[in-house]
């Protein structure tokens, strides 16, 4: 059996070929445009990382939720929206505030 890397190792394997080998090595219009790569590439391994069980846990805790309960709508609300984070800004998803 041969041991084949996740989708999330393959990214990030691109992310840095863009970052570390063409970044340099590419003209300075072009350069933005090997950065924006890069971060697409490892959103998209965090995606595939941590979507599934972020999506299952807003799925709970919305169905947690029970009519009028604001407080618990908050704190479902809050939860979903670090876990997005989490995946698309990560070290955002732990701001606590002002």
């Amino acid at each position: 059996m041969q041991n084949r890397p996740s989708a999330a190792d393959l990214l990030e394997s691109l992310a840095e070929l863009l970052e570390d080998t063409l970044l340099p090595a590419l003209p300075p219009e072009l350069q933005h445009r090997a950065r924006v790569g890069a971060n697409l590439a490892r959103i998209l391994g965090r995606e595939w990382t941590l979507g599934p069980a972020a999506a299952q846990r807003e799925s709970e805790l919305l169905a947690a939720v029970r009519d009028g309960d604001e407080r618990a709508l908050w704190e479902a609300l809050t939860e979903v929206v670090r876990a997005d984070l989490a995946i698309a800004k990560p070290g955002y998803d732990s701001w606590e505030g002002e």
